[in-house]
């Protein structure tokens, strides 16, 4: 099934050099099945709107392009990512995509640095790939800064299961356990949680009661 998955999701040029350069550079990047997910909640959440979104990840290149499969061409893109490198790579290959450089913005620093500087309410999907001591802090920075019906996406924050066995005790297990509780106790949030990666975690703000 794996097999015909990855076969079958469609690819280009452009995302293939994006995911070759990330590979070289070690990066983590989306599978098959994460990265057409990605693109079918960038669209579930823009609807017909144009659409505002943000990738916090060092493959913002591979990332990127998956969400911007999934919504109107005037869309824009946030990229968030300390090294500067990283985002030299994600601009080349949305260059090379065919997006206008007006689509997408490139902040090269530290996410929780930098996110409360970003328009509340604006954004329609967040992804984030961040350590797990830092997932609840991204889930409240990122939390206000989305629309209603605007999707939080967390990856890897379940860290392969061990969020769910009590007796691991370590920093990050305890820190995406923490996380975990703070997305389950919100109550403006629907929460999926899916077998994807390391275990991905998608948070739906709804619409206030």
């Amino acid at each position: 099934m794996q097999r015909f998955i990855d076969e079958a999701t469609v690819t280009d040029a452009a995302l293939d050099n994006a995911t070759k350069t990330a590979h070289e550079f070690g990066l983590n990047v989306p599978d098959a099945a994460t990265a057409s997910l990605l693109s079918t909640l960038a669209a579930l959440a823009a609807g017909a709107n144009k659409a505002s979104l943000v990738a916090i990840t060092p493959a913002a290149a591979v990332v990127g392009l998956h969400l911007l499969r999934g919504v109107r061409g005037d869309s824009q893109l946030t990229c968030i990512d300390p090294e500067s490198e990283h985002q030299r790579h994600a601009r080349e290959a949305f260059l090379e995509a065919g997006y206008a450089p007006s689509q997408c913005r490139f902040l090269p620093s530290r996410p929780l640095e930098v996110m409360g500087r970003l328009a509340p309410n604006n954004y329609q999907l967040i992804y984030a790939d961040v350590r797990a001591t830092d997932l609840s802090a991204m889930v409240e920075a990122a939390w206000p800064l989305l629309t209603e019906g605007g999707i939080l996406v967390l990856a890897d924050s379940l860290l392969d299961g061990l969020v769910g066995e009590e007796s691991r005790n370590d920093r990050d297990a305890v820190a995406a356990r923490e996380a975990d509780a703070l997305v389950s106790s919100m109550d403006d949030a629907l929460v999926m949680r899916l077998p994807l990666g390391a275990g991905l975690t998608c948070v739906t703000k709804l619409a206030q009661k």
